[in-house]
Formats: C-alpha cells, sequence, structure tokens
C-alpha cells in the first residue's frame, strides 16, 4: 500500500487526498467518504479514484486496509523496541557478559587515565560517561575533537570507544593512533566482529538491530550502551574500593606490628 509507482500515478487532486491520509491515518479510519472529501477539498468522485489507484475497490475497502496497515506497523514497532532490548537484558545476566565487564573494569582500575572518544550520538554518550565515571571518583575526559593531539605519557592510559558499527573510518584512524601511544583500547559496540572490536584490548557487545532513517541517519537504541558504561563504571570503582580497603588494612596492621 502506498507503493511510489502508485502515488506517482497520483494526479494533483488525488495527491491531496493522499496527504491528508498519510497525516492523519487514525481519523481517515473512521470518516465517511464525504468527511475525507470535505477534508481534503476534493470530490468524492475523486476519493474513489484514488482509492482505486491504490488497489482498492472502494472506499470501505480501503479503509479496511489502512486499518490493517496500522495494526501490523503497531505489532512491529513493540516489536522492534522490546524484543531486542528484552534478549540484551536476558544476556547480561550471564556468566560470560559478567566475565566482559570484569575484564574491562580492571584495565579501567589500573589506569592513571580514563578518555572517552566517539562522534554522532556516540559522542554525546562518550560525554555522559566520562560525566558518569567521574561523579563515582573515577576521573575521565571526553576527546570532543578527534583531531586533538593526544597526549605523551607513560602512565597507563585507557581508551573507552563507542561506535555503534564498529566501523567508522575516523574512530578506526583515532583508535590506530591510541594504540600507538600504547593507550588500552575498550570499545563498547554493537558486534565483537567488527574491526573495532577486533582492534580493541577489550570489547563490549549489545547485538541489537540495526535502524537506519533514510540513507545516512543510525538510529539504533542506544539503551544497552547506557547500562554497559555505568556497570564498567560501578564494576571499577568497586575493585578500587577494594583495593584501596585491602591497602589500608595492611598498613593498619603493619602499626600495630
Amino acid at each position: 500500500m502506498f507503493t511510489y509507482e502508485q502515488i506517482q500515478s497520483l494526479n494533483e487532486l488525488e495527491l491531496a487526498v493522499y496527504n491528508y491520509v498519510i497525516q492523519n491515518i487514525g481519523q481517515v479510519r473512521t470518516m465517511k467518504i464525504r468527511e475525507l472529501a470535505d477534508q481534503a477539498h476534493v470530490s468524492t468522485t475523486t476519493v474513489l479514484r484514488f482509492c482505486s489507484k491504490m488497489g482498492c475497490d472502494g472506499y470501505s475497502e480501503f479503509k479496511l486496509r489502512l486499518k490493517i496497515l496500522k495494526e501490523k506497523a503497531a505489532i512491529k514497532e513493540v516489536q522492534d523496541d522490546v524484543s531486542g532490548m528484552l534478549d540484551f537484558f536476558t544476556k547480561i545476566n550471564t556468566t560470560e557478559f559478567k566475565e566482559i565487564i570484569q575484564s574491562c573494569a580492571t584495565m579501567i582500575e589500573k589506569a592513571q587515565r580514563v578518555f572517552f572518544l566517539g562522534i554522532g550520538s556516540s559522542g554525546i554518550l562518550g560525554q555522559y560517561g566520562a560525566r558518569f565515571f567521574s561523579n563515582i571518583g573515577i576521573y575521565s575526559s571526553h576527546v570532543t575533537d578527534p583531531f586533538y593531539p593526544m597526549p605523551d605519557t607513560e602512565e597507563q592510559s585507557v581508551l573507552i570507544v563507542l561506535s555503534v558499527s564498529g566501523e567508522t573510518e575516523m574512530i578506526l584512524q583515532q583508535v590506530s593512533q591510541y594504540k600507538q601511544k600504547n593507550f588500552k583500547i575498550i570499545s563498547i559496540t554493537n558486534s565483537e566482529n567488527s574491526t573495532l572490536g577486533k582492534v580493541s584490548d577489550g570489547v563490549v557487545s549489545y547485538y541489537m538491530p540495526i535502524k537506519v532513517m533514510g540513507h545516512h541517519y543510525n538510529v539504533t537504541t542506544q539503551v544497552p550502551v547506557v547500562h554497559i558504561i555505568e556497570s564498567l563504571g560501578r564494576s571499577a570503582q568497586q575493585l578500587r574500593f577494594q583495593k584501596e580497603r585491602c591497602l589500608s588494612e595492611k598498613k593498619d596492621k603493619n602499626n600495630r606490628n
């Protein structure tokens, strides 16, 4: 329904009907033919011609197909938004996933410096990650300019890279340069088999259905990324706390001796 060929066949008056229908599907499903004609400022004959070009034998069949189309779209929307998330939250309770988080958190705990890198929506989440880590006592920075000169440091440092596809050329170039500076690379990406995942020292993947609007805009849900960031931060903070407590207990023991 509403194929490119069908829309292309419409004349100016029929396009007026199409434009009204596509913007008011919910209301049109309960409208009488005269009401639709009045709203689109055309005759009922034009509405019937429009229905015919949409492959329907009359207005009643058109409304029925419109109802079915709306119901299918609603079901698809629920499945797309919920099923992938349910799979992810099932996965995070597995031993394997917890071990991955713990392994990456250990690298973060040992680091003297932590940086986040991402562009687009991943860059915004990188800012959130740096702030969240800093809030819980792990001071972090977000690389807002991917061309900003990298620090020369002998300290153990970690770069946490966010990328849905794991194939963004600019990100991969930056990761290569950070690796040359002996940074540990932790990637948060949709697939561990991506190029980014393969060149990282640790990778946390979430495997959500990829959604792209138009030809360029990736709108894959980032809810799992927020959870992963917070899990890494909390796990690293807990490791630091345990380490500091052990050192404190050891110091107290030495003082008593």
